[in-house]
C-alpha cells in the first residue's frame, strides 16, 4: 500500500490587521491552505481608523529615503522592502480597484480619502482565499523545535505547518492591538524589547495649550530643546495642533518617534510661528501692519499676522498691555513680540499613554528573526510580520509599508 504524500502546506495567520490580512492573502496566492484567526468580528479594525480615517497606505519614495525614515532597526528591513516595495503596494491596491493619490511628502492615500476602501479590498480577498476564524489564539504549539499548530480560546487546535504572528503592538487596544502577541512569542522563547509609545501626542505644563485647544498651525517650525544643555534634540517644519492636554499633529508625532524618551520633563518645545521670515523681515512686516492700524489697540492689530485664537495668549506672554495703542508700542516691545512669535516656548511633561500611540516601539527582538525570511531563529515554521517586530518608522505611510513588506516576505517563506 502506497503512503499518502502531503502536497498542501497549511498556514495559520494570527491577527487580522494590515500585516495579518496581507500575509494571509499572499500565503494563499502561494498555494497554501490558510486559516486567518482574529479575535475581532471585523478584520482591519485598526487599519480603518489610520490617518484620521484616510489611511496613509504607503510613501511613494525610493529605498534609501524609506530606510532613512526608520529610526529602529532599519537594516533589518532591507530584504523585506527589496522583496515588496512601495510601488508594489500601490500596484496591489490599484489592481484591486482602489485608486490612489500621492500628496505632500510623497504620502499615498486612497483617492476617496476613505480608509475603509483599503480595508474592504483586503477583507474581500481574505474571505475569498482563506478560512477566517473569529477567535483568540492562546498558544503556539511546538514539538522538537517546530510549530505544528495553534490553540484558541475554545481549546480548539488548528494544525498547520507554519504560523505567522501578526498581532500588532499594544497601541489602540480597543481595536484588538493589545500586546497579546508578545505573550505568544515569549512562550516560544523570544525576547520582547520593552514596548514604548511612538508617534504619540505629548502632554505639556501650564495652561497655554488648553487656551489654544483645537487650534491647528500649518507651516510652522518646531524644535525640541533640552533645557539643561540648550541642545536641539529634534527640529521639523509642518503642521501641529494644540489640545486640552498639550500638543499633537504630524511634526509632534514624528518627534516622539525620534526622541525615544519616556520622560519629557526636561524638554521644551519651541515653535517658530513665522519660519519663512527672519527677525528683520518680520519686524518690517509688523511695522507695516501697525501703520495700517495705528489707532487700534495692540490686541486688535495682529489679525493679519496670527490666528485670532492665538493673539491674546501670545500677547499675555509678551507682557505688553493688550489695550495699548499701536502707535505707542516701542521698539523694545516690538522686539519682545518678535521674540515670542519666533520662539513660542512650551514646557513638556510626558507622552500620552501607549494606548493612544499610533505605533508601538519595541516588540520581538530582530536579533531572533531571520531578516531574509521573517522566520524565527528559535522555532522552525514560526514567522513574524508587522508591528509585533521591533521596527517602527516616522509618520508618512512608512509603518504600513513595513507591515505589508514583512507580511509579504513571511508569506513567501511560510
Amino acid at each position: 500500500m502506497k503512503s499518502m504524500i502531503k502536497t498542501t502546506h497549511n498556514v495559520v495567520v494570527v491577527g487580522g490587521g494590515a500585516a495579518g490580512m496581507f500575509a494571509a492573502i499572499h500565503s494563499a496566492n502561494n498555494g497554501s491552505e490558510v486559516t486567518l484567526i482574529d479575535k475581532n468580528s471585523r478584520l482591519g479594525k485598526k487599519l480603518a481608523i489610520t490617518g484620521k480615517g484616510r489611511c496613509n497606505v504607503t510613501n511613494n519614495c525610493d529605498m534609501q529615503t524609506f530606510l532613512s525614515n526608520v529610526p529602529t532597526n532599519p537594516k533589518f528591513l532591507y530584504a523585506a522592502i527589496s522583496a515588496f516595495n512601495t510601488s508594489d503596494t500601490m500596484s496591489f491596491f490599484e489592481d484591486r480597484g482602489v485608486k490612489l493619490k500621492t500628496e505632500r511628502g510623497n504620502r499615498v492615500f486612497p483617492e476617496s480619502d476613505k480608509a475603509i476602501d483599503i480595508v474592504r479590498a483586503l477583507d474581500k480577498e481574505c474571505r475569498q482565499s482563506c478560512n477566517v476564524v473569529n477567535s483568540k489564539v492562546t498558544e503556539i504549539l511546538t514539538q522538537d523545535g517546530h510549530v505544528y499548530g495553534v490553540k484558541d480560546s475554545e481549546d480548539k487546535i488548528h494544525e498547520c505547518d507554519s504560523v505567522i504572528i501578526a498581532t500588532g503592538g499594544c497601541s489602540y487596544p480597543l481595536t484588538g492591538s493589545d500586546g497579546s502577541g508578545y505573550a505568544l512569542a515569549s512562550k516560544c522563547g523570544h525576547t520582547i524589547v520593552k514596548p514604548t509609545p511612538s508617534l504619540v501626542p505629548i502632554e505639556a505644563y501650564g495652561s497655554l495649550c488648553k487656551r489654544l485647544q483645537g487650534l491647528s498651525l500649518k507651516n510652522v517650525g518646531i524644535k525640541f530643546i533640552e533645557r539643561s544643555s540648550s541642545k536641539i534634540l529634534y527640529s521639523d517644519f509642518g503642521e501641529m495642533m494644540f489640545t486640552h492636554f498639550g500638543v499633537t499633529g504630524p511634526t509632534i508625532l514624528s518627534a516622539t518617534s525620534y526622541i525615544r524618551r519616556s520622560n519629557y520633563s526636561g524638554i521644551e518645545l519651541s515653535i517658530d510661528l513665522k519660519p519663512a521670515l527672519d527677525e528683520k523681515t518680520l519686524d518690517k512686516r509688523i511695522i507695516s501692519d501697525f501703520s495700517e492700524r495705528s489707532n487700534k489697540d495692540f490686541v486688535n492689530s495682529l489679525d493679519a499676522l496670527l490666528p485670532l485664537k492665538l493673539i491674546e495668549p501670545l500677547i499675555s506672554l509678551t507682557g505688553i498691555d493688550p489695550r495699548k495703542k499701536v502707535n505707542a508700542i516701542t521698539k523694545e516691545e516690538r522686539q519682545k513680540l518678535i521674540g515670542t512669535i519666533k520662539n513660542l516656548t512650551i514646557p513638556l511633561k510626558a507622552p500620552r499613554p501607549i494606548d493612544e500611540a499610533i505605533v508601538t516601539s519595541g516588540g520581538v527582538s530582530t536579533k531572533e528573526i531571520n531578516p531574509k525570511t521573517m522566520e524565527s531563529k528559535l522555532t522552525k515554521g514560526l514567522f513574524f510580520a508587522g508591528e509585533i517586530i521591533d521596527v517602527d518608522a516616522y509618520t508618512g505611510g512608512f509603518n504600513l509599508q513595513i507591515a505589508f513588506s514583512t507580511a509579504f516576505l513571511a508569506a513567501q517563506n511560510a
